[in-house]
């Protein structure tokens, strides 16, 4: 009987008004109310949360942030501070760290576990003459070094992520959402957990980060910072990106990478002016110099191929070749090398940029992309025979069955190959990119193979190429002509009249489909039936039929 009253009195001790211990009054200072706001204004959610350090550091749940673009904290003195950037933040256990703007008064957070069987006291957002108390009863391990407790307390309303502080007043969690109002037990994650979120590098782009678009703070470390600046381009919009390129520069204003990529960006909006001048500062702060004059050179390169309508004096192509002879100069390396072929292509300059190309051939650079290049400067130098040898050195650097990465350049070896008349042999090339590429290759595809196979008189595949464009594309009365022309050709002339009967069912105005329903006509004797349909195609406008006419009369 006396066992069962202790239990019963255990049970009851959280709900019991305590004394509260003399930290309490200071220790209000450092706790908060969180709100958190939509695009339009309105409220999202409310939360509760205190100060870990006294640059505006601070800790709360992280459900209030969920599609939130702006927060705020009001301390208890009722003053007012906004959230300025997301440091770190964990989904699974709903915490988050953040930074306010001003200075702030934080609680101390424990260094060690506190052990089962301990007093804790939650403490609210506003001062209260007593604490609620409870009894530590589990004290789980989570990532090897944080707690995870079960304390013996039933929650008032309105405390999650209000702090537990232990008997000599340092923060031990974030007590967290309970199952239910009445709940006998609570639960608190570790406070040194929640104060150790950061953001990496890598993870800038995660999936929970993106569900807010409150600012996201860039980590300490500069590498890591860079690294977060390049994932956070692929998935940010344009704004936050440019924002976070501010925070960088702010933050590492001696960084080179900060002034590279705002360059990039100004750049993008034409302001070549501004990007001179943040490249010519990225140089001076660079500690590699080469590097710098490297993406320089390219950075111009690149405004010359692809903004080349937008004019900037400044940025010439020779200035280009100057940054990268000088980024070759101070370090030697192939990849320099590379863009200075590209850049002597660019200025027509073939024969120097095909020795650069071959040169490369013997380095590390070795590629299908280099003996293309090459091959493209014997192109423009109109050497034919040498072209095709290095489209076949491209083509040999992969091995069948071709992976995907092989199908451009298959594709221009199969059209460089039909422009120097070996047509069968392009044919050959289609084939295979055709099944490389089979859920990809479009009515287009199928007709420029048609014509490729009848130059090399491969008049069956041709017919059933122009077949499939038609299928592909039912509307396009071009090619119903290409394959009513093709059967004349080859004396199929009831599938010519079959064929042109199908150009006049979608236009009955289209003088092709009149032009050769008489010409297959007049070719299986019925002169009768087939002047008739010319002289319709010539009053429609098809001047081409007047020796056809001519001949059938």
């Amino acid at each position: 009987m006396k066992k069962r009253i202790i239990l019963i009195i255990l049970a009851v001790l959280p709900l019991l008004a305590m004394a509260q211990p003399s930290w309490v009054k200071k220790a209000t200072k450092s706790v908060f109310t969180l709100k958190t706001f939509a695009e339009d204004g309105s409220l999202i959610g409310s939360s509760n949360g205190f100060f870990t350090s006294a640059n505006g550091d601070a800790v709360s749940n992280f459900t209030p942030f969920k599609g939130a673009v702006r927060a705020v904290v009001i301390d208890a003195a009722g003053k007012e501070m906004p959230v300025v950037s997301i440091v770190g933040v964990n989904d699974m256990y709903d915490v988050a760290k953040f930074r306010v703007s001003g200075k702030t008064q934080p609680l101390a957070i424990s260094t060690g576990a506190t052990t089962v069987g301990s007093q804790v006291w939650l403490l609210p957002y506003h001062e209260v003459k007593a604490v609620p108390v409870g009894i530590v009863r589990k004290a789980e391990t989570f990532q090897n070094e944080y707690e995870y407790y079960t304390v013996a307390m039933t929650m008032p309303a309105n405390t999650v992520s209000t702090p537990l502080i232990n008997q000599v007043g340092q923060v031990i969690g974030l007590m967290q959402q309970p199952a239910s109002d009445k709940d006998t037990l609570s639960y608190a994650v570790s406070a040194r957990f929640a104060d150790s979120l950061k953001i990496s590098g890598f993870g800038m782009n995660e999936a929970t980060l993106l569900q807010t678009k409150i600012k996201k703070e860039l980590p300490d470390n500069p590498k890591e910072a860079v690294l977060a600046l390049y994932m956070a381009n692929t998935r940010q919009d344009s704004a936050s990106y440019a924002a976070l390129i501010e925070d960088f520069i702010t933050k590492f204003p001696k960084a080179a990478e900060g002034y590279l990529y705002r360059a990039q960006l100004k750049t993008g909006n034409n302001d070549f002016a501004g990007a001179e001048s943040d490249m010519e500062i990225m140089i001076k702060n660079a500690t590699d110099k080469d590097d710098a004059h490297y993406n320089y050179a390219r950075m111009i390169y690149n405004k010359n191929i692809f903004q080349a309508d937008q004019k900037y004096d400044n940025w010439s192509m020779d200035k280009a070749l100057d940054e990268i002879r000088l980024a070759n100069t101070l370090n030697p390396q192939p990849t320099y090398r590379q863009m200075e072929g590209n850049i002597l292509f660019a200025q027509n300059k073939y024969a120097e940029a095909y020795d650069i190309y071959t040169q490369l051939t013997s380095t590390n650079l070795k590629s299908a992309e280099l003996y293309f290049s090459a091959a493209r400067c014997k192109e423009m130098l109109k050497d034919t025979t040498a072209m095709l040898a290095l489209m076949d050195s491209t083509m040999n650097t992969f091995t069948k069955p071709y992976l995907k990465e092989a199908a451009p350049y298959l594709w221009a070896r199969a059209q460089a190959r039909v422009g120097a008349r070996k047509f069968r042999e392009g044919v050959a090339d289609m084939n295979d990119y055709e099944e490389l590429m089979k859920a990809n290759v479009n009515d287009n595809f199928y007709y420029i193979r048609h014509q490729a196979e009848i130059e090399g008189r491969l008049y069956q595949q041709a017919l059933n190429d122009i077949t499939r464009a038609i299928v592909m594309n039912p509307k396009e009365t071009f090619y119903y002509a290409e394959k009513a022309s093709l059967e004349v050709r080859v004396g199929m002339y009831d599938n010519a009249i079959a064929t042109a009967k199908e150009i006049l069912s979608i236009d009955p105005n289209d003088s092709d489909g009149y032009m050769f329903l008489g010409v297959a006509q007049c070719l299986k004797g019925n002169k009768k039936e087939g002047l008739p349909n010319l002289l319709k195609a010539k009053e429609l406008g098809n001047l081409s039929v007047d020796k056809l006419i001519e001949k059938y009369k």
